[in-house]
């Protein structure tokens, strides 16, 4: 007996409305709020201009070692004391690191909001650094990325970044740094980089029902002691594609398995085709029912999945897919992801493929836009991309309203095959000669 069945078409997208959003400057910070009525968790995050691409260039990781370093006490009280006063109003400092920005957050029932948000204040303005306590942070966030780096694709990752953006640059190595540039800060790296960015007042998302909030007070709680003047935020960064595909190889000796990174530079957050980009990279690779799942998995069974998408930050982006195949067909499989995003950006997409995007993506804002502390993430996006109030109101709309010649304009404007960086991360003994007669590009091994 054979069963047989067609794949379901999209559904319709479920509507949602965005909350008002109310801005305000309150003691030389900003407060960005969104009301939810009646709701009774609310969420505050401080949003601080600190994100990775603050660190200087050989001191990856500050990020990531300062933010493990805030729960470690303050000058107010040591890390029990600290760690039970957060704990007493039912909540948690949650950390957050990204190219453009630091964040903190806390969520808690509405009228304990301007306690936690003391106490998040505390933290992030006056922790207590002791040298010894920084000094094991970093160590732990050093041994806790060699054990990372011990597994496929981190390696890769950072090939790839690198060969894109430049190892000279911040932005061309790993987001939160690699075991080495760790290991090697020093306490005061640490201080002067929160001296520096943690100082400065920043923004306070709030995400609650704002009737029983007075959004003066949180930010005067927020913004206590802080000063420092306008930082430049810096423009988009144009990164050149490459003239030709190239092949770089990263030895992983007795793997079974080839990790694979394709990609190349694609345009910053803001960019007026991000809709149909976004749109372009679903239907590629950004789902499962994408042509790049669709082929190397189902129809190829070279590997348990395949993705390919457009991410963005405030100055820069990249475009790229992951993968993990077998070893034999290591080649194989590259050939033909190669000739799928080829193809896209040589014909464009179907009204089939994108109805089910679409659906998809616009359905999506319904089931992710619902909880406070999803609803203070949206509003980071405005203010870190200077995108307009109305800007995830209007977004569905956007989604759904993208037609097949706008998404096939920006596959072809945005997708660049001919300037892919493949990375391969296996055993090279046993796959380099293949991809050299591939015929995908000049093949160079990566300097480990």
């Amino acid at each position: 007996m054979t069963l047989i069945t067609d794949r379901p078409g999209p559904g319709l997208a479920r509507p949602y409305r965005f909350p008002q959003v109310v801005r305000r400057t309150v003691a030389g910070g900003r407060v960005v709020a969104a009301h939810l009525p009646g709701q009774n968790l609310a969420v505050a995050l401080l949003l601080l201009d600190a994100g990775a691409g603050r660190e200087p260039t050989g001191k990856e990781g500050l990020g990531g070692v300062l933010a493990k370093a805030l729960e470690e006490g303050t000058a107010q009280r040591d890390a029990t004391a600290y760690a039970l006063a957060i704990e007493a109003l039912g909540t948690e400092l949650v950390t957050g690191l990204d190219w453009d920005s630091f964040q903190v957050s806390v969520q808690v029932p509405v009228e304990r909001l301007h306690a936690a948000v003391e106490l998040l204040a505390e933290a992030v303005r006056t922790p207590k650094l002791d040298p010894d306590d920084v000094r094991r942070v970093r160590d732990d966030e050093a041994t806790a990325l060699r054990m990372d780096w011990a597994n496929p694709g981190p390696r890769a990752d950072a090939a790839l970044r690198a060969d894109l953006f430049g190892a000279e640059n911040r932005w061309g190595r790993p987001m939160y740094g690699d075991p080495d540039s760790v290991a090697g800060l020093d306490v005061e790296d640490v201080t002067v980089f929160h001296s520096e960015w943690f100082i400065r007042p920043g923004t306070l998302v709030v995400a609650g029902d704002l009737d029983r909030l007075d959004l003066d007070a949180l930010g005067a709680a927020a913004f206590a002691g802080t000063g420092g003047g306008p930082v430049d935020r810096g423009g988009p960064i144009e990164v050149p594609t490459r003239p030709g595909r190239r092949i770089i190889l990263v030895d992983r000796p007795g793997s079974v398995q080839s990790t694979l990174r394709l990609g190349h530079p694609s345009p910053h957050r803001a960019h007026p085709d991000h809709v149909p980009m976004t749109l372009a990279g679903t239907v590629l690779g950004g789902a499962f029912t994408s042509r790049l799942n669709h082929l190397i998995r189902e129809v190829r069974g070279y590997t348990y999945g395949i993705r390919g998408d457009f991410a963005s930050s405030r100055r820069f982006g990249r475009f790229a897919v992951s993968s993990g195949v077998q070893t034999a067909v290591t080649a194989p499989a590259l050939v033909e992801a190669v000739g799928e995003i080829t193809r896209t950006q040589e014909t464009g997409v179907t009204e089939e493929e994108l109805a089910v995007a679409r659906s998809w993506r616009a359905g999506q804002l319904s089931v992710e836009l619902q909880s406070p502390r999803a609803i203070a993430s949206a509003l980071t996006t405005l203010v870190v991309h200077d995108l307009p109030d109305d800007y995830h109101a209007r977004l569905r709309e956007s989604l759904l309203a993208a037609d097949v010649a706008q998404v096939s304009a920006a596959a072809a404007a945005h997708l660049h095959p001919e300037a892919l960086t493949l990375v391969v991360e296996g055993d090279a003994a046993v796959i380099r000669d293949e991809l050299a007669a591939s015929g995908l590009g000049d093949l160079v091994d990566h300097a480990s």
